[in-house]
């Protein structure tokens, strides 16, 4: 089981389309959760800080042990659209810069639930 937590600078002037992007994301949540599922991920959430060092998103994800998990074709028809459309918001949103480190710590999820996601 990995825990990880990202954080990401959106772009000056990118506010509104950032509100789409979470918006679309949102409006499509069983197509997301496919992804989830292809992925082992077993929880995915975005948190969104604006300060006056600028505007960020953080992304934190509870990702299961790799396996290979087969997706009916309109499974994988729906991730396909939805990855496209999520990266083109990325590519348009998100500052192209190294982003710190962030490391885990202490992981608190009680061991029978550990079991099951593993």
């Amino acid at each position: 089981m990995e825990v990880r937590l990202t954080k990401y600078r959106i772009k000056e002037g990118k506010s509104k389309r950032v509100d789409e992007w979470m918006d679309m994301l949102n409006e499509n949540m069983d197509k997301v959760l496919i992804i989830l599922k292809n992925e082992n991920l077993y929880v995915e959430t975005m948190f969104r800080e604006k300060s006056s060092d600028g505007e960020f998103l953080y992304w934190y994800a509870i990702k299961g042990r790799e396996v290979e998990v087969e997706l009916t074709e309109e499974e994988t028809n729906n991730k396909n659209e939805i990855i496209k459309k999520h990266m083109e918001f990325w590519e348009e949103c998100i500052v192209p810069e190294e982003q710190p480190v962030i490391n885990t710590e202490v992981v608190m999820i009680p061991k029978n639930i550990q079991e099951k996601m593993n």
